[in-house]
C-alpha cells in the first residue's frame, strides 16, 4: 500500500514538471503569435525540446550569490517555492488515486497560504533595496488577496457542501449562482501567481525584476517553475470549483480540457492587459473585491436554507 501510494505521488509530481516545461513553450509560442512574430522553433521540431534546452542551460550555470547575502535563507527560498509548488499536486483530484483526503480545500489553503515567505525570504535574503522592495510588494499583495479569495471559496464550499475536489462533480443550477463570483476568482488568481496585470513583485520597468534580482542559473529556474506550476494547479482547482458540469462523472479528459482553456487564459491575458498601478491594485482588492465576496456569501447562506 505504501509503495503505490508513493508511486502515484511520484508520477504526479513528474507529470506536473513536464506539463510545466510544456506549458511554458505553449506560452511563448501564444505570446509570439499575439504579437505577430514567430516564437521558438528553432531547437528540434518546431521547438518542441525548447523547454529541456532552457531547463538545460540554466541548471549548468554557474550559481553567483551576491557577497551580502545571507547565504543559507537565499539558498532555501526558491527551494521553499517549489516544495510547496509541488505539494499542491499532492491532492490532484484524477479518477485512480491511490489515497483520499478529505479536507483537500483546507490542505489547498495551507499550502497556498505559505507562498509568501518563500517570496519574502528571497526578497530579504538578497541584503539588495530592489529585492526587498519586491518581496514587500507581492507580500502585500498576496496577503491582500488572500482575503477575498478565501471568501470566495467558502461561499462556493456552502454551495458544494464538501471539502474534498473528488466530490465536486455531478452539480447542478447551484453553481450558476456562483457566476459572478467566478470572475473574481480568475482576476484573484492572476494577483496570487503574481501574473500581468498584477506583476508588481516582478516589476522589470521600476524593481529590476524584482525580488528575484539577484538570482540566476538554477535557483532562478526553481523560482520560475514553482510560478507556473502555481498556474497550472490554480486553474485546475477553478475548473473543479467553479466549473463543475450537471450529472457528469469525473473524466480526467474534460478536467484536462477546462483546465487547458484557463491557463490558455492567463496567457491571453498576459498579452492583452497592461500593468496596473499600486494603489489601483489595492483598491481593487479592499474596495471592490471584498464588498462583492461578502455580499454573495452573506446570499449564499439563505439560497442554501431555501434548497
Amino acid at each position: 500500500m505504501s509503495l503505490t501510494f508513493f508511486t502515484s505521488i511520484l508520477l504526479s509530481l513528474i507529470m506536473a514538471l513536464v506539463a510545466m516545461a510544456f506549458y511554458t513553450l505553449m506560452e511563448r509560442k501564444f505570446l509570439g503569435y499575439f504579437h505577430l512574430r514567430k516564437g521558438p522553433n528553432k531547437v528540434g521540431l518546431m521547438g518542441v525540446p525548447q523547454p529541456f534546452s532552457d531547463a538545460i542551460k540554466l541548471f549548468v550555470k554557474e550559481q553567483a550569490a551576491p557577497t551580502p547575502a545571507n547565504k543559507s535563507p537565499f539558498m532555501v527560498a526558491p527551494t521553499m517555492a517549489l516544495i510547496l509548488a509541488l505539494m499542491m499536486w499532492a491532492i490532484y483530484p484524477h479518477s485512480h488515486q491511490s489515497f483520499f483526503l478529505q479536507f483537500s480545500v483546507l490542505y489547498f489553503l495551507c499550502v497556498s497560504s505559505m507562498n509568501v515567505y518563500a517570496t519574502f525570504m528571497a526578497g530579504w535574503s538578497s541584503n539588495s533595496k530592489y529585492a526587498l522592495l519586491g518581496a514587500l510588494r507581492g507580500v502585500a499583495q498576496t496577503i491582500s488577496y488572500e482575503v477575498s479569495m478565501s471568501l470566495i471559496l467558502l461561499g462556493a464550499l456552502v454551495l458544494l457542501m464538501t471539502m474534498d475536489f473528488t466530490k465536486m462533480v455531478g452539480y447542478s443550477w447551484v453553481m450558476l449562482m456562483l457566476l459572478p463570483l467566478t470572475a473574481t476568482w480568475f482576476i484573484t488568481n492572476l494577483a496570487e501567481t503574481n501574473r500581468t496585470p498584477f506583476d508588481f513583485a516582478e516589476g522589470e520597468s521600476e524593481l529590476v525584476s524584482g525580488f528575484n534580482v539577484e538570482y540566476s542559473g538554477g535557483l532562478f529556474a526553481m523560482i520560475f517553475m514553482a510560478e507556473y506550476m502555481n498556474i497550472l494547479v490554480m486553474s485546475l482547482f477553478t475548473s473543479m470549483i467553479f466549473m463543475s458540469m450537471p450529472n457528469m462523472p469525473m473524466s480526467d479528459m474534460f478536467m484536462l480540457l477546462k483546465t487547458l482553456l484557463l491557463a490558455m487564459l492567463f496567457v491571453w491575458v498576459r498579452a492583452t492587459y497592461p500593468r496596473m498601478r499600486y494603489d489601483h491594485l489595492m483598491n481593487l482588492t479592499w474596495k471592490s473585491f471584498l464588498p462583492l465576496s461578502l455580499t454573495c456569501l452573506m446570499l449564499v447562506f439563505p439560497a442554501m436554507m431555501l434548497m
